[in-house]
């Protein structure tokens, strides 16, 4: 039996690998100081610090065997919300902005087995307003409510 986690240290890698890439990608822009932050700022923070946290995850299933035999991949989560991610970038100009999240929620929640369609019917209704108030009314999102496809 293996004296490690094998989840834990591949989950770790891609944490590692991901916050590099960004961290990397961020040298590209000014990066400033935290008094006068460029655009690099940020970015280069944040990937700092998941590739931190990815070292810490990975570390931590370094003495600690993996008890449970792996789980099959959930094909439906998987071909859910891969089916929801082009989607909205495939409809968001033709159905609108509203529509495309509602859809987009619902389909997301139902990625779960545990989800009921009733709860994931009032979780799009929220998520549909919150990201209808931050993005459209708060930030001013140029992206049509209901679009042409919906003869608006």
């Amino acid at each position: 039996m293996a004296k490690f986690s094998l989840r834990d240290i591949l989950a770790g890698g891609i944490f590692v690998l991901a916050g590099a890439y960004f961290a990397l990608e961020a040298l590209n822009y000014e990066v400033g100081t935290p008094f006068r932050m460029g655009p690099g700022f940020m970015p280069l923070l944040l990937g700092t610090v998941l590739a931190l946290l990815g070292i810490g995850v990975a570390a931590s299933g370094w003495e600690k065997p993996d008890r449970e035999k792996p789980l099959p991949p959930s094909w439906r989560g998987i071909v859910l919300i891969v089916g929801v991610i082009v989607f909205f970038g495939a409809t968001i100009r033709g159905l609108g902005f509203v529509p495309v999240v509602f859809i987009a929620a619902f389909a997301s929640a139902m990625a779960s087995r545990l989800n009921s369609p009733l709860f994931a019917g009032l979780l799009a209704v929220g998520l549909t307003v919150l990201c209808t108030a931050i993005f459209v009314i708060g930030l001013g999102m140029t992206v049509p409510w209901f679009g042409p496809w919906l003869g608006q």
